[in-house]
C-alpha cells in the first residue's frame, strides 16, 4: 500500500482568496464549502459534530470541511452498483462493501467518502472490521457517481489522491451519459470508457465480479 502524504498548500500556505481556495479543491460550488470552523483549521472531530449534528456528510481536505454532493438518482445508481459488488463480494468472502456514509481516512489531513467503496479482508488491520466512526483504510476499489455539482477538477485531484493513498482500481460513473470510465492508474492516458452495451469488470481487485454497464442505471421501466 502506498505510503504517500497529503500535500498541505491549504494549511501551509493559505490561500489570498476564497476563488483561489475553491480552485484548489478542484473548483467546486462555494455552497460545498464549510466556513465553520474556518478553512485550514478543520478536524475529524469537526466532521463528526456535523454528522451527529446536522446529519451532513462531509470530507475532510487539508483542514477544511467539504460537503459531499448529494442527489436521488446519483443515491439510486449507488445503491445499484453496492448491491451488485455486494452479492458477488460476500459470496466468494472477499471482503466487505461500503456506501456513501463510509468514511475513510486515506492519509493524514484527508478524509474521503467514496459513494461505493470495496475494501479486500487483508486491507482490514488485524483482518478485523474497525470500530472508530473514521477508520484509516483505504479501499482496493473508489466508486464515484458523477453530478453536476462534482467539477472535473474536483474528480481528477480525487483520483489522483486515491491512487496516492494505495487505491487499486476507480470507476467514474456518468449517469448523463450513462457510461463508466474505469481508471486502473492516476492518469487520464491509463482509463478506459465503457459504453452501456460492453461489460465491466473487476479485474484483478474484484476478481470474478462482471456486469454490463446498462445494469448499473436505473431506467423507468424497472
Amino acid at each position: 500500500m502506498a505510503t504517500s502524504t497529503a500535500p498541505s498548500t491549504i494549511a501551509t500556505d493559505p490561500p489570498a482568496t476564497i476563488a483561489e481556495l475553491l480552485h484548489l479543491l478542484g473548483d467546486i460550488p462555494a455552497s460545498r464549502v464549510r466556513f465553520r470552523p474556518l478553512p485550514g483549521s478543520a478536524t475529524e472531530e469537526d466532521l463528526l459534530r456535523l454528522l451527529d449534528r446536522e446529519n451532513l456528510a462531509c470530507e475532510l481536505i487539508e483542514g477544511v470541511l467539504v460537503e459531499k454532493a448529494r442527489g436521488y438518482r446519483e443515491s439510486l445508481i449507488a445503491g445499484l452498483i453496492l448491491t451488485l459488488l455486494n452479492n458477488h463480494v460476500l459470496a466468494h468472502r472477499l471482503g466487505y462493501v461500503s456506501g456513501a456514509d463510509g468514511i475513510m481516512r486515506l492519509m493524514p489531513q484527508l478524509v474521503r467518502i467514496p459513494d461505493v467503496a470495496f475494501v479486500a479482508r487483508n486491507r482490514f488491520p488485524g483482518g478485523k472490521l474497525p470500530d472508530e466512526p473514521i477508520p484509516s483504510l483505504v479501499p482496493n476499489l473508489a466508486v464515484e457517481v458523477l453530478s453536476k455539482d462534482k467539477s472535473r477538477a474536483e474528480m481528477e485531484r480525487k483520483i489522483r489522491e486515491y491512487f496516492e493513498a494505495g487505491v487499486r482500481l476507480v470507476w467514474m460513473v456518468d449517469p448523463t451519459r450513462r457510461t463508466v470510465r474505469v481508471h486502473p492508474g492516476p492518469t487520464a492516458e491509463q482509463s478506459v470508457l465503457l459504453s452501456e452495451t460492453e461489460t465491466l469488470d473487476g479485474g484483478e481487485v474484484v476478481t470474478g465480479f462482471s456486469v454490463t454497464v446498462t445494469e448499473l442505471f436505473p431506467t423507468d421501466d424497472d
